[in-house]
Order: structure tokens, then sequence, then C-alpha cells
């Protein structure tokens, strides 16, 4: 059962003999799901003990859980994971513990969470709980998970609190509650298969504050912008029963960021419906809270009587592998430069163990939000491996509905048919910088079920009509729709709107590109896209604005119903002009995910000055506005106030990283892989100064430099 192990998959006895709980199905569909309330919020403790006559030259611990770990080796952190993945491609994790061994006694400690929500952030509720691991020295595996093992709850995690959507439990403590007693494990005959490479642990590290104020029974810390991660606090009870109050916030309470003084108050209820508010009662003498999940935040506050002493305030913050140094921008242009930082900055911060929608509020990988972050967050690494893995999710999430779902993995069903429809811009990207054409037959595949499942909302002439299985979702939030005139009433109505279809033509050029490339044969004649765009004409095409409508039954001409066909490029000529006009009036009056597609339609009539204005623009809705409020990280929106539940972190917004580079430094690869790369810059003159030290996919970086007009690249090596 277990092929990557020969452990076994150790539980707790209540978990051991239940079987699990299907959460999988189709949003419009209801199913039977009871889940014991008292089986959620589990902290349970797996520990052995183990005696080495020598500290071996390498040893590694090879380890998973669900639904996480946090590993110690003789009280010392070792790793921690897995990244969530369905039960059938489970993930697991090496961690190198050579240096962390001693001679003589011991100890490996497994900190298991097991959440028991239905929700975005974890693969959970399904019953599946536990631990399995290897142990390995110098080749040889030395122990490995059996009933030899000895396992207990922390039960002084009290809380029933939720935050967020329901992703995450706030963890009010009880210092002063001792663990249960030890007990044997359990061996549990799960149903995993595990994912054919282990996948990479986060970097952990220590984040200190940047400055502190003290206050009368209170003291706030600012860790000098926006991290992900937990505090941990060591602190001094005089008495027993004393308490401490622990809060966190992404900004000050006013919306403006600025020196501590002793008025300063933080917004610890946030913007993206968190309430960041947690009270731990202490044992007397010293106490550390060692925050278990993670959270998105800039400031803290300790509030606390005179029975506390606080000895110790810093942050374990927490991203997938992110090198700061692998892409840098130096340029004399202060804005962009500003709005890069905040970008690159979202981006770190937004790749966990999945690229999430948010850290604080989802705690999900959307489909969506992929199309953006993904590409940002291969610019800035040069790594592939959890773009792959995205992929992957997204492939497997067809057990489901082969039209692909919106968040993946997880527990929450959820569809969106504009997400589904982006997976071929997803698919050509994998191929372009992996350069997999075994991988890419098997995506056409993919997408080729991905299109056959709309088929069935298809009217004579080929266009999708009441697409009601999933969202439709044209832009969000919905005050940034540009007035699109179409009711998106969920599920949908009857009736043949723009976005929609203009998202399916794309779909099936992207497949048709995908089918190109793999050097499949196809029959002579018009391409099924051909067809559909002359339907699309027909319906949308305004002669007499030279633009395209939003519905059959609507003269109104959004922005987003012109972007998207410029994007994909079956735009008719005729309307080049136009929409480029339209965009230049309304090309922020979209969200910050539409955005993306405005800058890249632009790019595609070669209006590269007008791109760089976007980028550069310092009106309400830009991204620069998002640093005036006092951005660090890119926000869910242009502005705090845009919507009604603004996330402060939001790597969706971050399309300026791909369409700098993409587009105004004009890289692209030649070959598929980035075996060769083309340069074609076009950079406004009015800029002096742009350097930019770029990581590709090869192991190599681009040094890009250019000076008032002039510019010159070299490859080197890493």
């Amino acid at each position: 059962m277990y092929d990557k192990f020969s452990g076994e998959f150790i539980t707790l006895a209540e978990f051991a003999y239940l079987a699990p709980l299907n959460v999988f199905h189709r949003e419009c569909e209801k199913i039977e799901y009871s889940h014991p309330d008292g089986l959620k919020n589990l902290h349970i403790t797996f520990e052995r003990e183990f005696t080495l006559d020598r500290i071996p030259q390498s040893a590694s611990l090879h380890f998973s859980a669900d639904d996480y770990v946090k590993l110690y080796v003789n009280d010392r952190y070792a790793g921690q994971g897995p990244a969530q993945g369905y039960y059938f491609d489970y993930n697991h994790c090496v961690a190198d513990i050579t240096s962390l061994l001693r001679e003589g006694e011991n100890t490996i400690r497994a900190e298991v969470y097991y959440q028991g929500l239905i929700n975005r952030a974890y693969d959970s509720g399904d019953l599946r709980c536990g631990f399995i691991c290897d142990l390995c020295c110098d080749g040889e595996t030395l122990l490995s998970t059996d009933t030899d093992w000895r396992c207990r709850v922390d039960k002084s995690y009290v809380g029933r609190d939720k935050i967020g959507y329901d992703t995450q439990f706030l963890e009010h403590r009880d210092l002063r509650i001792a663990p249960t007693e030890w007990e044997r494990v359990r061996v549990r005959d799960a149903d995993y298969t595990f994912a054919d490479k282990p996948f990479p642990m986060l970097d952990v590290y220590s984040v200190d504050p940047r400055a502190f104020c003290e206050r009368n029974g209170s003291t706030v810390y600012d860790f000098g912008g926006e991290v992900v991660g937990g505090l941990v606090v060591t602190v001094t009870a005089k008495r027993d029963g004393a308490e401490l109050e622990l809060r966190c916030a992404e900004e000050l309470d006013g919306g403006v960021e600025g020196e501590l003084n002793q008025d300063t108050r933080i917004r610890y209820k946030t913007r993206a419906n968190c309430n960041y508010c947690e009270k731990i009662i202490l044992a007397e003498g010293r106490n550390t809270i060692d925050q278990y999940d993670y959270k998105a935040f800039r400031y803290a506050e300790l509030v606390f009587g005179d029975d506390v002493e606080i000895n110790s305030v810093h942050v374990a913050a927490q991203n997938y592998p992110f090198d700061d140094s692998a892409c840098t921008l130096n340029t004399s242009d202060s804005v962009l430069q500003s709005v890069f930082d905040i970008c690159k900055r979202g981006v770190k911060y937004g790749s966990q163990e999945v690229y999430v929608d948010c850290p604080g509020r989802e705690k999900g990988q959307y489909a969506g939000d992929l199309t953006i972050t993904s590409a940002s967050q291969l610019w800035l690494t040069g790594d592939t491996r959890l773009f792959c893995k995205a992929v992957r999710n997204q492939v497997e999430s067809a057990f489901i509905d082969e039209g692909l779902m919106a968040v993946t993995p997880g527990s929450l069903m959820q569809e969106i048919a504009d997400y589904s429809l982006q997976f071929p811009i997803i698919a050509l990207r994998y191929y372009d910088f992996t350069g997999d054409r075994e991988g890419l037959v098997k995506l056409i595949s993919v997408c080729d079920k991905i299109l056959t499942s709309f088929e069935k909302y298809q009217r004579d002439d080929g266009l999708l009509d009441g697409v009601d299985s999933k969202w439709n979702l044209v832009d969000w939030p919905e005050n940034l729709r540009d007035n699109y005139d179409f009711p998106l009433t969920k599920p949908i109505g009857k009736g043949v709107h723009n976005v929609m279809n203009a998202f399916y033509i794309g779909a099936v050029i992207c497949t048709e590109r995908m089918i190109e490339l793999a050097g499949v044969k196809v029959e002579d004649g018009a391409t099924r896209s051909e067809q559909l765009i002359e339907a699309y004409n027909r319906a949308f095409w305004r002669p007499d604005q030279k633009l395209y409508a939003d519905s059959e039954t609507s003269d109104h001409a959004s922005l987003h119903s012109n972007v998207l066909p410029l994007y994909f490029g079956f735009a008719k000529p005729e309307s080049h002009i136009s929409i480029a006009e339209l965009i230049r009036r309304r090309g922020t009056s979209s969200g910050v995910y539409m955005a993306y597609f405005t800058l890249k339609a632009l790019a595609r009539l070669g209006l590269y000055s007008d791109i760089y204005k976007m980028l550069t623009s310092r009106a309400e809705n830009s991204w620069y506005n998002m640093v005036r409020e006092g951005a660090t990280t890119c926000f869910e929106a242009w502005g705090k106030d845009k919507k009604w539940n603004t996330s402060l972190c939001h790597p969706w917004a971050s399309s300026p990283i791909s369409v700098l580079i993409e587009d105004i430094l004009g890289i692209s690869p030649k070959a598929p892989g980035f075996v060769d790369v083309d340069v074609r810059p076009h950079i406004p003159g009015s800029v002096e100064r742009l350097n930019m030290r770029i990581p590709l996919v090869t192991g190599k970086h681009i040094e890009f430099e250019w000076e008032r007009g002039f510019y010159n690249y070299r490859f080197l090596n890493d």
C-alpha cells in the first residue's frame, strides 16, 4: 500500500477503524456528510526514542502526515509538511536531520494537526488522520513508524472559534492543561497512494520586530512589512492563571501606516474577515507560545497584566523556497520599483505549499489566481516545481468533474467556469517553461475533456448558453466589472454573454496551438475556433462602435468584453484602434485579476508605452495606489476600500512581474524549456536606468542592463 515507505501509517485509536468520509462532489450537488465534532482541531504528538552508537555521515527523515506535521529531533525543529494533495497522489517530504542527531539517546517528535473542516486550506474533514515516516541513516532504514511509537493529545487548545472562510481555528489556549497520558498508537489501513517524488518543504525562518512601543498593559510590534507565519512568544507568568492576549493585524487602525506611538491601535479584526485575537491562560513560570497555523500580518500586540513579563517575541515566517536575490530590479523609476517590490513580496508570501489565493482568508489554490501568480513565481524563482504540482492538482480534480474544479486540491468544492477555461493557458505555459513534450500531449487530452464538458451548453452556432453548473465570474469584486451588462446570477440564467464565450474560444485556440506544437495531424478545413469566432462576431460585434458588446441583446461594451478577444488574438482588425482607446480610457476599471489580460492585450497590439503607463500609473485604480496606502505586498483590489473584505496580500495582483519581463524587456523562450532565449526590449526612452537579474529554469540567469536608450544583456550560470 505505502510504496514510498517502509513504515506504517500510525494514528490515534479514535481514527483507527473509521472509514474515510467522501468530501468530493460537484458544487451543485448535495451529499450526506457528518463529521464528529470531537475529532476536529486536534493537536496530536507522536514520539519515539532511539539510540545511536555513532552519528551517521548522513541521516534523513522521509515523512508525511494528514493533515500536517511539524517535526522535531531532540527538541530542535527539523521540518514540516506535507504540501496539500489528494489522497490518491499524496505528498511526502524529506528532511536532512544529520546535524540534529547525537550519540546515545535521540527522540523524534511529530506534532500532527488534524483540522477536520471543509475548506480551501486543508484536504481535511475526511477522517484521514495520522503520521508515517522512515529514518534513513547512511543509506539504510534505521527505524519506521510502527506500534512501538506512542501518542498523546495536546488538550491546551481550548478554542473553537474559526476565522476566514472557516479556514483556521484560533489558537486559544490554557497552558495549565496537561496533555493526555501517553498511549500506544494504532496502525491504520489507509488508502493513500503517494506522489512519485518528495515535494520541497517550506523555508521557515525567524523575523524579529523592526520597532515596538510599550504602553500600559500592552506592547505593539511592527515587523516592517507583511509576513506569513506564526508568533513565537516567551513569557514568564508570576501566577497560575495569568492571562495574555495575542493580536495580529495587517494594518494600523485607521489604515494609515506610520511610526508606533502611545496612541497606536492595530486593526486585528482585519478587512479580510480574520479576527486575529487569541487568548492564552498561562501556567506559573516560563511559558512558550509557538503558534502552529500561519497568519498574514505585519503588526502584533500583546496585552497583559502586571503578573506577566514578556521575554521574547518573533515570527516564525514561512514560504515556499524563495531566493530574494534571484530576481531583482534596480531602476531610476521609483514608481515602477515600488510596484515591482510589493508584487514580488506578495508572490513570495503567497507561495506556500500551493499558490494561495491569500494567506489569510482563503489559504487555498484557485485556478484563476494560478494564471497570474504562477507566471510571476516562475520568473522570480526559475523554479518549476510548485507550478508543476499546481498543474498536477488541476488535472487530478477531473475525477470530480472533467471540467475541473476551481480550488485544487482541497475539500471545499467550488467551480468557476472562467477558471476552468483558462487551463489551456496554463498548459501552454507548462510547455514553455518545462519543454516536456510528452506532458504536453497528456495535457491536450485534459483540455479536450474540458471543452467536451462545456459542449452540452452549446447552441446550434457553437456559442455557450447558460453555463449553470459553474459560476460565471467575469471579474471580482462585482463593482469592478465595468458595468458588465448581463445578469451574473448564481446559477446563471439562460442567455449568451461575451466573457464566457471569449474564454471558451480562447480555450479552443490554445488547445489547437498545443496540438500544433505536439505535431499532431489534423484534417484540413476550417478549424473549430474559426467557426466559433464567426458566431461570436455575429453575436457581439457592434460595427457602429467597432467594439464588442457584453451580450447578444446589449450594446454596452465593457472593458472585459473587448480585452479578451484581443488577448486571445481573435478580435477583428478593425476593432484594434477602438479597443486600444477603450483601454486608455478605462484600463483599470476592472479588478486587478482582469488587469493581467488587459496588459497582455496591449502587448499583442505592440502598445508598450501604454503598458508602461498602466504599470506606473498613479491614479486611484493603480498598483501605485496600493503603495500610497502603505502596501508592502500587493492587495486584492486597487485599494483597501475597493472591496468589502480586501486582503492586503493577494498575489493575483502580481501581473506587473511577468508583464515587465515578458513584454517590456521582451524576454521569451525561442524553444520550449528556455534552451534558447529571445530578448527584444520595449522600454520607453524616458526611462534612464532599468537593470534586472532574472533567473531561468535552466539554472542560468540573465543580467539585463538599460541605460538611457542603450541596452546590454548576458547569460550567466548561477
